[in-house]
């Protein structure tokens, strides 16, 4: 667990958020001192303008092993898209995936490991799949007598709570803890939670660190100096993505395949709205929804990042409209129920379907969002 200690180490001169990964005075003795340190990083795992996976060879650490994540260590991968193994080139280590078949590290992928670093920058929502990558490198951890170093980032979307928590037959990769949809909490906050609460397998623990970040609370707007994952360009498209990723589970495009990702919203037969825009390949979106079909919906793009921050909370108005409006609600939905998933539950697509507004809809969470609200104090490291 981190300690108190830890928190108030460093100083700087500064009220500027410095990230985990900057603050080496804390962890660089740790890893120096280690016999083999693995990382689970990816292109936002930076400190200042150099990658951690850099910055610490430099340093003297005996870095042996790289897991990449959903998109993979350079990020360039497709949302879902399975991610093989390989080397870096610029170092010649090798990269083990953790996405597609082995989510979790085999024991024989930790020989020689005392330490494996978390350092990526997540924004802090339950289907957005890192938390569950660290879900699966804790308990492999754990397994294993690894000590794991979570390198703590600022949450984007840390300054609110909301939507459905999860239920337990709806697990999944997408999906993995009973926290609502917007869980307000941190990387390191999120893997307090996860050991505390025996969510890994058989209720075992990892011996956990984190690194906090420093001049941080969970109402100070953060810009990310690196965007998260390929369609998520720009702040505004992290703040809308908990409330526009739920129509990944329909057959409505969120701009994958333009320059204007999780920021636009529409489908060839639609009868509402007055933008209009064609998804087509590109990178980190080979073969978007709705390739190459002219899609009419709304455009989300001028709306200023603040305004959408503001709001702090899950906007359903976006999926319940143009559920009302779409002429073929039968087949709105996908077939796989992969809304069910998104959702964490079939409560919400079964409630659009029964005609059901987005208000009585919202209001429908407040008992298992008080209950973790609740639940949450007990691992929040920042006010």
């Amino acid at each position: 667990m981190v300690q108190q200690a830890s928190v108030i180490k460093a100083t700087v001169a500064t009220d500027q958020v410095v990230v985990g990964a900057a603050r080496m005075e804390i962890y660089l003795p740790v890893l120096q001192s280690a016999k083999g340190v693995g990382l689970v990083v990816n292109p936002t795992s930076s400190v200042g303008a150099q990658h951690l996976v850099d910055t610490l060879l430099a340093s003297g650490v005996g870095v042996r092993q790289i897991f990449a994540p959903e998109h993979g260590f350079r990020g360039n991968a497709d949302a879902g898209e399975t991610v093989a193994d390989g080397k870096d080139k610029q170092t010649g280590l090798s990269i083990i995936s953790l996405y597609g078949d082995n989510k979790k590290p085999k024991p024989s992928q930790l020989e020689g490991l005392d330490v494996i670093v978390f350092d990526i920058q997540d924004v802090g929502v339950r289907f957005y799949t890192y938390i569950s990558t660290l879900h699966y490198v804790m308990e492999a951890c754990a397994e294993q007598g690894i000590k794991v170093l979570v390198l703590d980032r600022p949450n984007p979307n840390g300054h609110y709570v909301d939507g459905p928590v999860l239920d337990p037959r709806f697990k999944s990769f997408v999906g993995m803890h009973r926290v609502p949809i917007v869980h307000g909490m941190t990387v390191g906050e999120y893997a307090k939670m996860v050991n505390g609460e025996g969510w890994l397998k058989e209720g075992i623990q990892c011996e956990l660190e984190v690194v906090p970040c420093q001049n941080y609370t969970h109402a100070t707007p953060y810009e990310l100096p690196v965007k998260p994952s390929p369609n998520l360009p720009n702040n505004r498209s992290i703040y809308l993505y908990p409330s526009l990723c739920f129509f990944e589970g329909t057959v409505v495009s969120v701009g994958r395949g333009t320059n204007t990702q999780f920021q636009v919203y529409g489908h060839p037969d639609s009868p509402i709205g007055d933008y209009y825009f064609t998804p087509e390949p590109m990178p980190g979106a080979k073969y978007p929804k709705l390739e190459g079909k002219r899609c009419r919906g709304f455009s989300l793009a001028t709306t200023a990042p603040e305004d959408i921050r503001q709001d702090a909370h899950l906007n359903l108005n976006y999926l319940v409209g143009f559920y009302q409006a779409y002429p073929d609600q039968a087949n709105f939905f996908l077939e796989t129920l992969f809304i069910d998933k998104l959702a964490g539950t079939d409560v919400l697509r079964k409630a659009i379907i029964a005609g059901q507004s987005a208000e009585d809809i919202r209001a429908s969470w407040a008992e298992g969002l008080e209950a973790y609200r609740k639940m949450r104090e007990d691992y929040l490291l920042y006010p």
